[in-house]
């Protein structure tokens, strides 16, 4: 394991803004982790392991420890009954060619997860989702080094406390487990409708009637190119904002008292099992004029066809981010009494760093 000292970590997000970091090293090897987390001890250092970059942002002071680059690469195809397969992947493997290579093999579970951008390692952290499909249906375990423990574990896909996305990895055990691998269930069931919304019209519009599995992932592809932009040439964390769930009562509150909300297609809500309902965040920002907005306060921007993407024209500071996400969620909260949640991580110096 190969450690560089004071490394500018704008490179490790695709936000490209943050501090540097006192120690970075690339991890190929699992066994590399627990020595890490060693050397780490000695030196009284914090640790924290990241994949692409895609999903995180830095603080300003940077990171005063050691940052692990999860680069464990792993594919391989285990044995299932007819018509179904299990692939254990390697958590810093690229997340969308894992996608594209079950499709090509003719499993298209993952289909609707296609170009989510990232490492198949932080999919559970995130409960990744998509066009209908949560990562945590299809996972069934997760390898990870247990730091509390000093092991590695296997968690069953049901021990990870997923919701919507978030997980313990995120929550009660962040930092905790260190993802090495994952294991997902896919089989090669054909497509029927009905389908998600926007691929619904998708098919519609260009007239599609077949429905096999690359058909599909190709669709997925086309839809998100579309509306998002390519955080390699653009900087963003992707959507930056959950889609907010209320309850039923204060939904009903809100559907009577905002006259614009009685003409929202019910695409732009839906009643969840437990009777809450989930809000399409991307509405409520359009609803306030929030797309393709260009502050030149703090040179952050919306994305011109997703009012949720937060983009970095000319920032060169988190702290010009951080103000102009809050703009965002005050705006919606005086409006609609919602306080938006952020879905990327922002990875700040632990409390008791100074």
């Amino acid at each position: 394991m190969f450690t560089l000292e004071n490394v500018p970590l704008s490179a490790y997000s695709t936000m490209r803004l943050g501090g540097n970091a006192r120690y970075l090293a690339d991890i190929t090897n699992q066994f590399d982790i627990p020595k890490a987390l060693a050397w780490a001890d000695r030196q009284h250092l914090p640790v924290v392991m990241i994949g692409g970059g895609s999903n995180i942002y830095w603080d300003d002071a940077g990171y005063p420890g050691l940052v692990l680059v999860n680069k464990i690469e792993h594919f391989e195809k285990l044995d299932a009954s007819e018509g179904e397969a299990y692939y254990t992947v390697g958590a810093g493997e690229n997340w969308d060619r894992v996608v594209a290579r079950t499709v090509e093999a003719g499993f298209g579970t993952l289909a609707p997860l296609s170009l989510i951008p990232g490492t198949a390692g932080a999919t559970p952290i995130q409960n990744v989702g998509a066009y209908g499909l949560e990562i945590s249906e299809v996972l069934t375990t997760v390898q990870a080094y247990d730091a509390v423990e000093r092991s590695f574990v296997t968690l069953r896909g049901s021990e990870c406390g997923f919701e919507y996305r978030t997980s313990r990895f995120k929550t009660v055990d962040k930092g905790r487990f260190f993802i090495v691998a994952i294991t997902l269930r896919v089989n090669n069931k054909p497509f029927q409708p009905p389908f998600y919304k926007a691929l619904e019209e998708y098919f519609e519009k260009q007239g599609i009637e077949q429905y096999s599995v690359q058909i599909v992932r190709d669709a997925v592809v086309n839809i998100r190119t579309a509306k998002l932009p390519d955080p390699n040439v653009v900087a963003n964390n992707g959507s930056f904002f959950a889609n907010p769930i209320v309850d039923k009562d204060f939904f009903l509150n809100l559907y009577s008292n905002h006259q614009q909300l009685a003409t929202w297609p019910s695409k732009w809500f839906w009643e969840q099992p437990d009777g809450n309902y989930k809000i399409a965040v991307g509405a409520l920002l359009e609803s306030l004029n929030l797309k393709g907005v260009h502050d030149a306060e703090t040179g952050m921007s919306t994305w011109h066809t997703q009012s949720m993407v937060l983009v970095n024209e000319k920032a060169t500071k988190t702290a010009q981010l951080e103000a102009f996400k809050q703009k965002i969620i005050d705006l919606v909260h005086q409006t609609y009494g919602i306080i938006l949640q952020q879905e990327p991580e922002k990875i700040s110096p632990p409390s008791n760093i100074t």
